[in-house]
């Protein structure tokens, strides 16, 4: 078991050692019974999901290019059509 400290307010303390005297209890059962109903009774907290967006489609079915690389591209093929034989 692990001990720790707790602050209470001035009322919640009396009203508490009130409860636990009631019941022939000590604080620390008293304590121990509620926070096992209230964890019993809390909805487990999810890591959020992470968020997934939409692939954007390109029309020419391709991956995304970087805009630099394809005038580059675009000269090569010029280049290989101006030397292509009639």
């Amino acid at each position: 078991m692990i001990r720790t400290q707790i602050q209470l307010p001035n009322p919640l303390y009396r009203k508490m050692k009130s409860v636990a005297a009631s019941r022939d209890w000590s604080l620390a059962e008293l304590v121990r019974r509620g926070m096992e109903s209230y964890v019993e009774t809390c909805p487990e907290i999810r890591e959020p999901e992470p968020q997934w967006d939409l692939p954007v489609l390109r029309p020419s079915g391709g991956m995304l290019r970087d805009p630099a690389t394809l005038s580059l591209e675009a000269d090569a093929v010029l280049d290989r059509l101006m030397e292509a034989p009639e």
